[in-house]
């Protein structure tokens, strides 16, 4: 699958799923990435915490991919960089803010020197073979959120990475209306497609502005007399950042902050000339002895992750923090779907240990990052592009997006999913067929496929347990004890003493009808007896593993 003369667009990742953006244009036997990111595990990869997209099909053609060009510094743009990037073997380009938290993780996994990193200004531009690509600021919930306006021989991309409108952003200095204009215009040339932001497409009103959050904020910190208040936001949110910082000035509180990837974002915000007015923090160890009415507490864990510090306050296990009855925690945040047990789960705890929970349906302390219908109809309007691509986002709101761009006057609409080669150019936009685009995981240390022999091992232990069958024989090869029989997880309880010995006799029986003559039969009938007798005991077939093991060494 190499690109002739023609403009290609092939997702790895974010198209019929909210993350893991990877995002391929190939045009005349070359490409570009917009984006490698990564996404969160779900209860179906047990023991695994980040899903990688997995990069085979560029892999094997990296020597025609020219570069990265990286939209913004959201964990689902940037978060598998360090993990993938250095096999891929081509420089990353990003703006200042995105570079330094890049920079941050290369250097946390050791590769900074292997891993080529050049800071693009804003507003600025690269070219890579027949592709020139100029970063466009949007706002978004993030410092230097970019479109990328991407000029090929075949026509202009503009491809928007993450965004919304805010007439009042409080942070960066987003494109205007007349910007976009003119880009849409490209000189009488056109746009030939728009490859967008799909998240919000069913709300019907706007995001909101980042400086509307203040005041709801402030009504619920400055009503609050006596007690702590906590907040838990995103920790890539600087401007919601800036906000608790302006609330904590206004309401004579001391700012606090827990979670590492706090520190981080605030340190490369101020390194990158953001956040200059926010106050000074006071530590950890000092606010554990500091008032309770005094303090403004901002902390990670906004999806109920299990290490974060939101998490382990609400289990009482924090080293410094402790809540108690009459606290205020405050989710300056929404609610990511498929996150709602993690989440329920932690402010469960924090409901029975008395503390109040106030979220963005009960009052105004969260916009979106992401676009409503009104700001995508505008960007249309805007950029007046013959072609609408949607991604990020699920299938459902890629469609509902498709279908909005045509009733808003766009002539065509296509909708991909990962793997999708589609030609945008020449002629009408169309799908050529697909490449593989799989997961992996980060299990440890080590990088896996999501669906490979490993998680389905542990997946089947999961849910059913496991079994280990030991035979040991002497020299004559006769068996020279009881089989001996382990089992984990399997559903026995009190009866486990009884179900071992049942297990061990058909272990011994199979021996006896089978024999050593074929050790491999032998293995499969005890495996197959052992778990005769688990179903009957259980209803459940475990993995089982059976070892032959004579007194010189084992069989």
């Amino acid at each position: 699958m190499t690109p002739g003369d023609e403009l290609i667009f092939l997702p790895l990742g974010g198209s019929g799923e909210i993350g893991m953006n990877v995002n391929l244009y190939g045009c005349r036997g070359k490409w570009i990435m917009c984006d490698l990111g990564m996404t969160f595990a779900d209860p179906s990869l047990p023991g695994i915490e980040l899903v990688l997209p997995d990069l085979q099909f560029i892999e094997d053609r990296r020597e025609d991919l020219l570069g990265i060009l990286l939209t913004h510094g959201h964990e689902d743009h940037i978060g598998a960089i360090p993990y993938l990037a250095m096999d891929l073997g081509v420089p990353l380009y990003a703006t200042p803010f995105t570079a330094g938290l890049i920079r941050r993780k290369l250097e946390d996994e050791g590769i900074a020197g292997k891993v080529k990193l050049n800071v693009v200004p804003m507003g600025g531009e690269v070219v890579l073979g027949d592709f020139r690509a100029r970063w466009v600021a949007l706002a978004h919930s993030i410092p230097e959120g970019n479109a990328l306006v991407i000029d090929t021989p075949h026509g202009r991309l503009f491809h928007t990475g993450d965004w919304k409108l805010d007439d009042r952003p409080l942070l960066g200095d987003p494109a205007s209306a007349a910007e976009l204009t003119a880009i849409g215009d490209n000189d009488g040339h056109g746009t030939l497609a728009l490859i967008g932001d799909s998240t919000n497409v069913f709300n019907a009103l706007p995001s909101g502005s980042e400086s509307q959050v203040f005041d709801g904020l402030m009504q619920l910190v400055k009503a609050r007399k006596r007690g702590r208040v906590l907040v838990t936001t995103f920790a890539s949110n600087a401007a919601r950042l800036h906000t608790l910082g302006e609330v904590a000035k206004a309401t004579g509180r001391r700012l606090v902050v827990a979670g590492r990837s706090l520190d981080r974002i605030i340190a490369v915000a101020r390194a990158n000339g953001y956040l200059r007015d926010f106050p000074d923090t006071m530590s950890l160890e000092q606010a554990a002895n500091a008032r309770p009415e005094s303090l403004l507490i901002v902390v990670t864990g906004t999806q109920g992750e299990p290490q974060a510090a939101l998490a382990r306050i609400a289990d009482g296990v924090h080293p410094h923090v402790k809540l108690q009855r009459g606290d205020l925690v405050i989710y300056s945040s929404k609610q990511i779907p498929g996150n709602e047990m993690a989440i329920g789960r932690v402010q469960n705890a924090l409901a029975a240990a008395g503390v109040e929970i106030v979220g963005d349906r009960q009052a105004h302390v969260h916009v979106s990052g992401h676009p409503g219908k009104p700001e995508l109809e505008a960007m249309y309007r805007w950029i007046r592009p013959r072609i609408s691509v949607p991604v990020h986002g699920e299938r459902r709101h890629m469609e509902e997006h498709a279908r909005l761009a045509r009733e808003w006057g766009v002539p065509e609409a296509i909708v991909p999913v990962n793997g999708s080669v589609i030609r945008l150019a020449p002629g009408k936009p169309q799908v050529l067929g697909h490449v593989p685009a799989g997961r992996l995981v980060l299990d440890g240390d080590v990088i896996l496929p999501a669906d490979g022999p490993t998680l389905r091992a542990r997946r089947k232990m999961g849910y059913s347990g496991l079994m280990v069958v030991t035979l040991v024989f002497d020299g004559r090869g006769r068996i020279a004890a009881p089989p001996r029989v382990l089992a984990s997880g399997i559903p026995v309880e009190e009866d486990e003493e009884a179900f071992l010995a049942e297990a061990s006799d058909a272990a011994a029986k199979a021996f006896a009808k089978y024999g050593l003559a074929d050790r491999r039969r032998l293995e499969d009938e005890v495996k197959v007896s052992v778990r005769r007798v688990a179903r009957q005991w259980t209803g459940k077939k475990p993995p089982t593993e059976v070892q032959l093991i004579t007194m010189e060494g084992r069989a």
